[in-house]
């Protein structure tokens, strides 16, 4: 297997899952400042143009997170993100969706209306208008959830979970580009120290 990689809160969802499980992972870099995902070959591999991208010994490609990180829980089950069991796997699922709709695509896009702007205006349809309002629904949610954490040590009880691999990425990828963590939100801000703390986290 091979991971087709860029810099960017994506990708680094798949490495930290990947170093967390003890995947190794040859990797292949692909420039999206050049704007190499919108171009062949690589929209070839993936015609959605985003990154990562994961490609299979067979020759296939997988893109899209969670589906490469669901792949590589079967391929690999030892010590798993998502869960053993029917009812752990529907949690995990569970918390990763709602992360995902509710913190990490409003984060993002409040940077690609604004920071990013001028690097995504050419590439996809952009609301500059929206930007500070996404912004605040992002940081909304994050305190939302820093209630319903309170006394667990992950999102999911004592499980580290995709669920904490997404956020973690989200989040520090918005203390980068003007979204920073809220010091009042006092359990996500010790998780999120937790999570910075693991060796993964340099993925």
């Amino acid at each position: 297997m091979k991971l087709i990689n860029s810099v960017g809160p994506n990708p680094q969802v798949v490495r930290t899952f990947a170093a967390e499980k003890g995947i190794t992972l040859q990797t292949e870099t692909v420039d999206i400042m050049k704007g190499e995902n919108r171009q062949a070959p690589y929209l070839q591999k993936n015609p959605a143009g985003g990154t990562p991208c994961l490609e299979l010994d067979n020759g296939a490609y997988i893109s899209e997170i969670t589906a490469i990180c669901e792949y590589l829980e079967d391929k690999y089950p030892a010590k798993p993100l998502i869960g053993s069991t029917p009812e752990e796997k529907a949690e995990t699922r569970m918390w990763t969706r709602r992360i995902d709709l509710n913190i990490c695509e409003p984060l993002a896009n409040g940077f690609r209306y604004s920071e990013g702007l001028p690097l995504f205006k050419t590439r996809m349809t952009t609301l500059p208008e929206a930007a500070e309002g996404l912004k605040r629904i992002a940081q909304e949610r994050i305190t939302w959830l820093d209630g319903l954490i309170t006394g667990r040590q992950f999102v999911c009880g004592d499980r580290l979970t995709l669920a904490d691999i997404l956020l973690f990425s989200f989040l520090n990828f918005g203390t980068q580009v003007g979204q920073p963590l809220n010091e009042k939100n006092k359990h996500i801000k010790a998780w999120y120290d937790r999570m910075a703390a693991r060796p993964s986290a340099k993925a």
